[in-house]
């Protein structure tokens, strides 16, 4: 079970997570900071594969395949959001 409700403490953006998709290796900040949190435009480097999910914030991006514990991702700094 993962929160679906992580902010991004550096860029102060909503993380948005995306079943069943990974982001293209070719993704990098500068696509992200002009094009979040536009679904229409964030597309363009989307990748679908099953049991997958791609999250992104305005700052940072990560494709995860399986149970994770964010709080190993030293350079991450999203936290829950509170529900």
């Amino acid at each position: 079970r993962t929160c679906d409700q992580l902010r991004c403490t550096a860029c102060d953006f909503r993380v948005s997570l995306f079943n069943d998709y990974v982001w293209d290796q070719s993704c990098d900040y500068l696509f992200f900071r002009n094009n979040m949190p536009e679904l229409s435009k964030l597309r363009a480097k989307m990748i679908k594969k099953k049991g997958a999910r791609a999250y992104a914030c305005q700052c940072s991006w990560r494709s995860i395949f399986e149970l994770t514990d964010l709080h190993t991702e030293q350079q991450l700094r999203w936290v829950c959001g509170k529900h």
